[in-house]
């Protein structure tokens, strides 16, 4: 089973997400828990604030060490410590999240994202942390989304959760991908609109359509995502194989 313990000033922005879908489905099959501490209950005086204004000056109200790191160890209290969960801050300052970094989490078994909200954290939270992690170069209110994403990216690899498991293998940044970009897809109508779906995918050869998905690929790669075309070369070029370059047609 995978857990998630979530520090947030706002537990109920995550009641219709983990009702839905497939994480809806995991967490009623007893494969999937998802637990809260509230922020707001360890706040500081009269209005319990969890937040407090920059020392040196500056815009913004900053969360306070104290409140954050009081409520880890209150999920800590919880469980034994082989039970206690990785901590993991989310914070635009952090690792960039990749499939790699979302297959690792979910070895941990247990995980606790420590959502922020306001200007920032004081800086000090980070000494009692054991990642960071960013979703993308861009800033949001707080980091309830951003624990979501990992959420859903994380039940997406357990066993079982999806119909089809190959799926995860060979769609974009899957363990089958080879570092490029998934192929395109197609489904009825077989005409829409003037724009129809390739013959190839008709024929029936099933080793044309290979070829073709293939060279679809490199070219999304190549096109979209010139980061990762470069390091599928560097990969492909300390191996034995060339990296592909099947013309398209």
């Amino acid at each position: 089973m995978l857990r998630f313990d979530i520090v947030t000033l706002f537990p109920e922005l995550f009641s219709g997400f983990l009702t839905t879908s497939f994480v809806g489905r995991a967490i009623q099959r007893g494969i999937l828990q998802i637990k809260f501490q509230s922020l707001r209950q360890f706040g500081k005086g009269r209005h319990q604030s969890v937040d407090d204004t920059p020392y040196g000056g500056g815009s913004g109200m900053v969360m306070r060490v104290d409140t954050l790191v009081e409520a880890m160890e209150a999920f800590d209290e919880r469980y034994t410590p082989e039970e206690r969960a990785y901590r993991v801050l989310l914070t635009p300052q952090g690792g960039l999240l990749t499939q790699h970094t979302v297959g690792s989490l979910v070895q941990k078994n247990a995980i606790m994202l420590i959502c922020g909200r306001y200007e920032g954290f004081d800086d000090r939270v980070r000494d009692f942390v054991d990642e960071e992690i960013s979703i993308g170069d861009f800033v949001m209110t707080g980091g309830e989304v951003a624990a979501m994403t990992i959420i859903e990216a994380s039940v997406r690899l357990l066993p079982g959760v999806l119909h089809n498991a190959d799926s995860i293998r060979y769609e974009s940044h899957g363990s089958e991908s080879r570092g490029l970009l998934e192929y395109p897809q197609f489904t009825r109508p077989l005409d829409f609109r003037g724009k129809s779906v390739p013959q190839v995918l008709l024929s029936g050869n099933h080793q044309s359509i290979e070829e073709w998905r293939r060279a679809e690929s490199v070219h999304r790669t190549r096109t979209r995502r010139p980061d990762l075309w470069k390091r599928y070369q560097q990969r492909a070029s300390s191996l034995t194989d060339k990296p592909f370059s099947r013309n398209r047609s």
